[in-house]
């Protein structure tokens, strides 16, 4: 699955001002901030380093040329971006394969946007390799389109993902509601104009104007977005 925009799609329920609903991955809707952690420790431990667990509130959540670039700088291994890049795309490709758990709620809220027509979007800081492993995985059909991070000029914290997954959708970004699990994507989301449920998975996100947080993607429903999107 590509990128392409596709033909513009604008209607909506009768009633409901919401008109997308895009969606993170890593974190979101698969169970893998973990292995990407997990991933990162292996292959510094191959190269002779071992990692700080408290790194890891640093690099959750952002494109991977920054989180490889401050293991780089933070361990001093002996390793460029690019080459750090494949193997840990490589390691979590291997991960995936084996097993790829889902958020609770997450295949019940894909298949009632489904069912309803509301177009939804993946947006992730992922590369398109992972991105398309993941979406076969949980099936095309709840994917209008897709954004990835290799695939933006500014991915996130940048508004551009959601921003370019906005317009390829026919939307408008202000009635979009976004579905989020670290700061950084609730900075991508917040900067493009969206409305953001933030469900925490490694860090703690607060409640802020146009944001609510919540524990779980199982207190997330079609109703539950609708309701938190203004009519005015």
């Amino acid at each position: 699955m590509t990128s392409t925009v596709p033909a513009p799609v604008t209607r909506t329920a009768e009633g409901s001002a919401l008109q997308a609903v895009l969606l993170d991955m890593d974190g979101t809707l698969v169970d893998t901030e973990g292995f990407w952690w997990d991933v990162e420790v292996e292959v510094f431990a191959a190269l002779g380093h071992t990692l700080d667990d408290s790194w890891r509130h640093v690099v959750v959540g952002g494109p991977m040329s920054r989180s490889a670039g401050f293991l780089i700088e933070a361990t001093g291994a002996d390793v460029t971006v690019g080459e750090l890049t494949v193997l840990l795309n490589e390691g979590f490709e291997d991960r995936i394969t084996r097993a790829l758990p889902l958020m609770p709620g997450a295949a019940r809220l894909l298949a009632e946007l489904t069912e309803h027509e509301v177009p939804a979007a993946l947006v992730s800081a992922s590369h398109r390799r992972i991105i398309d492993r993941v979406i076969a995985s949980l099936g095309v059909e709840h994917f209008r389109l897709s954004v990835a991070g290799d695939e933006v000029a500014h991915t996130k914290p940048h508004p551009d993902p959601y921003l370019f997954a906005a317009a390829g959708l026919g939307v408008d970004p202000t009635r979009c509601a976004v579905v989020e699990d670290t700061a950084t994507g609730v900075a991508s989301a917040e900067a493009a104009g969206c409305l953001v449920v933030a469900v925490p998975s490694v860090a703690p996100i607060a409640p802020a104007s146009r944001r609510t947080v919540v524990s779980s993607l199982e207190q997330v429903d079609l109703s539950f977005l609708r309701g938190l999107m203004p009519l005015n």
